[in-house]
This record gives C-alpha cells, structure tokens and sequence, in this order.
C-alpha cells in the first residue's frame, strides 16, 4: 500500500483541499494535525450543528468520528492503489454540549494489510471534556483489480 507518499505538510495541504468543498469543510471543519498514529480535527459548533433542541446532534459526533478515521486510514498510504472505504462505526455519547469547538482525535488501535482500526474521541476544546467515544473499520479496497 505504501508508495506514493508525500511527506506530512504536503499531505495536510492536499486534505485541507479536499474536504474544503465537503460537507466537513461547509460547517466549517478543519484538519489540524496528522502522524502515523493519529490525525486531529476541529469544528465549531454552530446552529448548523445543534438539534432543535439545541445540543449538539450526535450524527455530527459521529459524521467526525469518521471524517478523521477514514482521513487518517488515507494517510500514508498510495491512493492510486488503494482506497478506505468505512465498514463499521459505532460511538457512545457521553455528554452534551451547546457551544465551542469540537476536537476530534483519531488513534489507530490496529493497522493492517486489508483493514485499520481507529478510536477516536470528540472532545469540547475549550475545556477537554469528552462528549463521545467512537471505534471505526476501514477497508483499503484495491483499485486496480
């Protein structure tokens, strides 16, 4: 899988382009940091992001929790060769939150040949407080097959 690979910068320049015109990057989303071990998103959380009753709607929380592990499972890896497609999600959410900015951190738990594993945590940044824990599957689907 690994071949193509541009060094850390590069490959955070070339992420922050591809999700500017997604729906990560229209709530306004951005990629703050990458490793071979982890990636770190952030978001504000903003009336586009609130249930009615304004909280922070857990399908965001899990729409970060695999924005960053599916962002992260394309990281070092040649993506003429192989793409990360999500297989499984799940999260728990542990506590609300109704302003701020979200920090979501990835961490591989096991990389392997077909598949990676992340834990990722989405935390309120302005006091570190853990508002949902997810795990997610992805697999590197071959390309040239």
């Amino acid at each position: 899988m690994k071949g193509k690979f541009v060094d850390k910068e590069t490959w955070l320049g070339l992420a922050r382009a591809a999700h500017a015109s997604t729906s990560f990057g229209l709530l306004g989303g951005e990629v703050i940091e990458v490793d071979d071990e982890h990636l770190v998103l952030r978001l504000p959380i903003t009336e586009k992001t609130l249930t009615p009753y304004g909280l922070l709607h857990g399908g965001i929380s899990l729409f970060l929790i695999e924005t960053a592990a599916s962002s992260h499972a394309a990281y070092g890896v040649d993506l003429t060769e192989v793409q990360p497609v999500g297989v499984e999600v799940n999260a728990s959410h542990l506590r609300s939150a109704t302003e701020g900015t979200v920090r979501v951190v990835a961490r591989v738990v096991r990389r392997g040949r077909t598949h990676i594993v992340h834990e990722v945590d989405v935390l309120l940044e302005e006091t570190g407080e853990l508002l949902s824990r997810g795990r997610m599957t992805n697999y590197y689907k071959e390309l040239n097959q």
